[in-house]
């Protein structure tokens, strides 16, 4: 039996730009589970996920010699992942229509996340279920950490649209947590 050499990130991403396939390999081991992670915020299931990470991988492997070395190269990886899972949505998906904050009234933006006691792996599915303008957004404010303006730049959207988006992504999160919690611990809901 064979051990895979070990190597540094330095090394991997060295030999992935002189276009080694076992570089690339092993990188792409190194790297999918969390990536899948990303993914998997975006995707509406696995296997759209799936397509996501396999189409993510190529744009890392086609854009290897952008990377300069200038932070972190899981963060640059990352947001390669968040703009093909964008890119996927705009080529396979229909967004809905979006609304300015000015005229989403009676929609308000309580946090019920931030105290809930569900599992990571019930609020991933809670995110999934949401329509895709909506996760687009929430994804990319509440994880990814872009202000709104840049999210309007990143999916032609206005700002209004973008914070409007987040909020009704909020109230539906909360009453979807509350449910869960209802159920969870007996109460109707």
């Amino acid at each position: 039996m064979f051990l895979e050499p070990k190597y540094t990130i330095d090394e991997l991403i060295k030999r992935c730009k002189a276009n080694e396939r076992k570089a690339q390999e092993l990188l792409y081991k190194q790297f999918a589970s969390k990536m899948m992670g990303v993914c998997l915020r975006y995707a509406t299931d696995r296997m759209e996920a799936e397509d996501m990470l396999q189409n993510g991988f190529i744009k890392v492997f086609q854009r290897m010699e952008d990377y300069r070395g200038d932070g972190s190269f899981e963060g640059w990886i990352r947001r390669i992942m968040v703009h093909s899972s964008i890119e996927y949505y705009r080529k396979y998906h229909k967004m809905v229509q979006l609304v300015d904050i000015e005229d989403a009234s009676g929609h308000t933006a309580v946090d019920a996340l931030a105290t809930s006691k569900l599992a990571a792996v019930d609020l991933m599915a809670l995110v999934q279920q949401l329509a895709p303008g909506y996760r687009i957004v929430f994804n990319l404010y509440a994880i990814e950490g872009y202000s709104h303006r840049e999210i309007a730049g990143m999916i032609g959207i206005s700002e209004g649209a973008s914070k409007s988006q987040l909020s009704r992504a909020r109230t539906v999160l909360k009453e979807q947590v509350i449910k869960m919690e209802g159920k969870k611990y007996g109460h109707a809901g």
